[in-house]
């Protein structure tokens, strides 16, 4: 919403070009933007100005077609800031391009515009879109940047990853509530791009894979031809449509009741006329027929059927007979890759499957992309997705198809991994190869009892390292490092997640479709087996919802492999740092998370079975699941201690700089008031969204601890937030979370609190008085910078925040 308010400024520049006071009161003096008044587009098809959802006496800032007699509104400003009927309202010119609008001075919205000018020009296009320009007359911000629940033509649906920005439709609440309703119309980027129509978190219609295409054809006696184009970079993602005749007026919408439709308006009509909308029928309901199972669907009923009854068998018989397809269909055959023997098999007249944790390449020919399929076990599909790159494009599919239907106005050629014995015709070499068999079962026979011999030590040999490993834990799934090369594609360079000193994290997928970050560590790292077997000790027991989960390990020779489950929006670092990431972190979310690693820090220092100091506690060891909740990774540094014991002390310093405490790099100290040192970082970066280590304030030259006290001392904590927050923010929690992370980096380990008085502060709603902070250590490390540093420590995510001190004396 930020632009939002900007565009008022800019509103009033235009009609007001010479008033300079820094305080306007809309309503007595300039007479603009009320009930009555608005701004119209060039040729008259748009118009700008206040307006009232029928029976709703809440005003809105909004965007409706200007000629069509059914006020029809395309794009709303303040859908979460209604504005009472009879209110006056104040616009005030915070700083220079920042602006409130006050309501009996109460702040109703504020902008964060990083791109002012003070001869800043507004104007609504033709198209809908209403820009904002500076006086060279750059865009510094668009309506269309910011849609609601309608696309208008060159509107894009994606994500602009250099400036952090998602397009995607939200529905009305109502029809007389514009504010966001339960229903997204949004892309999919876990893969090949799709846009996929949610309510909350469930999927209820998916959308075809993006190409570019155009489809021509009547829609109520009008001769229309839709022209969609994509782009897919490593800036942008996205897709725009528009019309070849830009006279005939139409929209698509997301309703209230999760709908997509599109409509168009007759040039003598006199009412709006529905052309198609989504989902259209029952087989359009996502994953209906389950896997490798399609929907077909006629005037009498809908039924579901294997993908091909002779290649394709239901994996439920019985449930299948009574028309429950929920499980799918299975590979008549088995498939064969280990010894080579799979082909593929085309099918041609299906939507194709979804496109979820695909991989794909753009540039890559077939034939290419079919041999890189058969190479790779977890391979079980490939396709062209775009028929308009001259041939080009490749998506790969890893886990088992699904949500296909028939759908011969949207099938591509999808080639799907089968045994050889399903296969029509073999190759020649196929057959050649056939014809040798005997004489390579002949040899391999010949080794037999070598490779038994072999194989018997070897076991041995393992046995005894895997039971060591272990320690005793026997939930711990030791896994084949066969299965894990497989699940990773050989650790394909393609399937890295993230790099650092202990070796690369790659994603992977396990032949029952799990997703698994596996940490490989290098062979020249210098976490060796100790480091190796302190993590996997530690956190195989350990269990909590805050704790990322060691599914297992795997040990071959001098390969070392951590099995962590998946997490898909890796790392907390990614998001609170950086000008593009910041936007996509509200601070409830923010607040949540630093309450949910809280808990994770109370679960491993007092209720877990061992007490664990993680020692390396930082943004980047922090990871975001699929519902951004927080989960403490790596504990490659972690100790553990029994009984009575806190504290520890150790000639090898290990850390983050930025994160450690005092006492543990100066004396090599350490307890569990080293991790809630560490934690009360964290807070004032996720507050600030700075990073401790490498910031220097202007004014003062303090780091983010010092200028944290500084703004807490003068009682304006509120100034640490982030700007970004300052719509979604409750400044109550903000002061709060700016104390607890003061009381948190005290100098003296003894004045800080523990994890549990911390979890208890930070739910108290401001019942709990807080202790008054000492004033922290600005400890920035600075003279530790010519230390040796052997290495750092990344985590499952592959993120990586700084670098970690390994192996760094005492001092």
């Amino acid at each position: 919403m930020e632009g939002a308010f900007m565009f008022l400024f800019s509103v009033l520049v235009i009609f007001i070009q010479k008033i300079n006071t820094i305080e306007l009161d809309i309503i007595s003096n300039s007479k603009f933007l009320t009930e009555g008044d608005t701004l119209v587009s060039e040729t008259r098809i748009f118009e700008l100005g206040f307006f009232r959802p029928d029976k709703s006496e809440n005003r809105y800032i909004g965007i409706w077609y200007k000629q069509i007699s059914v006020r029809t509104v395309v794009w709303v400003a303040n859908r979460n800031h209604p504005l009472p009927r009879v209110s006056p309202l104040v616009l005030k010119i915070v700083d220079p391009g920042i602006f409130c609008i006050f309501n009996n001075n109460n702040i109703i919205w504020s902008s964060n515009t990083t791109m002012t000018s003070p001869n800043a020009t507004a104007k609504l296009h033709d198209t809908g879109n209403l820009v904002l320009m500076d006086e060279q007359e750059k865009m510094m911000w668009q309506s269309f940047d910011y849609p609601t629940d309608t696309i208008l033509y060159h509107m894009k649906m994606g994500i602009d990853y250099s400036r952090g920005i998602e397009w995607r439709l939200t529905s009305w609440r109502s029809s007389q509530d514009p504010s966001p309703g339960e229903f997204t119309w949004e892309v999919d980027t876990h893969g090949y791009p799709e846009n996929k129509l949610k309510q909350g978190a469930v999927v209820n219609f998916r959308g075809v894979p993006w190409r570019n295409y155009q489809v021509t054809g009547y829609i109520f006696s009008l001769n229309m031809t839709l022209i969609y184009n994509v782009v897919i970079n490593e800036n942008e993602m996205s897709r725009e449509f528009y019309i070849e005749n830009s006279s005939i007026i139409s929209r698509f919408t997301l309703n209230s009741s999760g709908e997509l439709q599109y409509w168009a308006w007759p040039e003598e009509g006199n009412k709006w006329k529905l052309g198609i909308k989504f989902p259209v029928d029952i087989c359009d309901t996502y994953n209906m027929c389950g896997s490798y199972g399609t929907c077909s669907f006629d005037t009498r009923q809908q039924s579901c059927a294997c993908l091909d009854k002779e290649k394709f068998v239901p994996r439920n018989q019985k449930g299948w007979e009574m028309a429950d397809w929920s499980d799918g269909c299975v590979r008549r055959t088995p498939l064969d890759c280990i010894n080579g023997s799979d082909g593929f098999i085309k099918y041609s007249k299906f939507k194709l499957p979804d496109t979820e944790g695909t991989w794909f390449n753009m540039s890559m020919p077939m034939d290419e992309c079919e041999a890189k399929c058969l190479k790779n076990c977890t391979c079980m599909a490939y396709a062209l997705p775009d028929d308009t790159l001259g041939g080009k494009g490749c998506v790969h599919w890893f886990s088992d198809l699904i949500d296909m239907r028939e759908s011969p106005e949207n099938a591509r050629d999808i080639f799907i991994r089968m045994a050889s014995s399903e296969l029509v015709v073999l190759s020649a070499s196929k057959k050649k190869d056939g014809a040798n068999i005997k004489v390579i079962l002949s040899a391999i026979l010949t080794g037999v009892l070598l490779i038994c011999f072999i194989s018997m030590w070897y076991v041995r040999k393992k046995k005894n390292n895997e039971q060591s490993i272990k320690g005793g834990n026997e939930d711990l799934q030791l896994f084949s490092f066969t299965t894990i090369a497989t699940a990773t594609a050989s650790f394909s360079t393609e399937n890295i997640l993230g790099q650092g000193g202990f070796g690369a994290v790659y994603k992977g997928v396990l032949e029952d479709g799990l997703e698994i970050a596996v940490k490989r560590l290098c062979t020249t790292s210098n976490q060796g087996i100790e480091e190796f077997k302190n993590e996997v000790i530690c956190i195989s027991r350990l269990q909590h919802r805050n704790l990322v989960k060691l599914l297992g390990c795997c040990i071959k020779g001098d390969e070392k492999l951590l099995i962590y489950e998946y997490m898909p929006n890796k790392s907390l670092d990614s998001f609170i740092f950086g000008e593009n990431q910041t936007v996509h972190l509200d601070w409830p979310k923010r607040f949540d998370i630093i309450k949910g690693i809280a808990r994770g820090l109370v679960y491993l220092h007092q209720d877990s079975r061992l007490r664990i100091i993680h020692r390396d506690l930082k943004a980047g060891n922090i990871l975001l699941d699929q519902d951004m909740n927080p989960k403490i990774s790596d504990f490659g540094l972690a100790r553990s201690f029994g009984g009575n014991e806190t504290q520890g002390n150790t000639q090898r310093v290990v850390g983050t700089y930025g994160y450690m405490s005092p006492e543990y790099v100066i004396n090599g100290t350490f307890s569990i008031k080293s991790d809630v040192f560490s934690f009360g970082v964290l807070v004032l970066e996720i507050v600030s969204g700075k990073k401790n280590r490498g910031f220097n304030h202007p004014e003062h030259g303090n780091n983010l601890t010092g200028h944290a006290w500084s703004v807490y001392s003068e009682g304006r904590s509120i100034e640490l937030m982030n700007p970004c927050l300052a719509e979604s923010c409750h400044p109550n929690e903000v002061i709060r979370s700016v104390a607890v992370g003061l009381l948190c980096v005290q100098k003296n380990a003894e004045d800080r609190p523990n994890m549990s008085s911390v979890v208890r502060m930070l739910d108290g709603e401001g019942a709990v008085p807080l202790p008054t902070p000492k004033q922290p250590a600005f400890f920035i490390g600075r003279d530790l910078l010519d230390a040796d540093l052997s290495s750092s420590s990344t985590n499952p995510a592959g993120s990586i925040n700084g670098l970690s001190i390994t192996q760094l004396d005492a001092r």
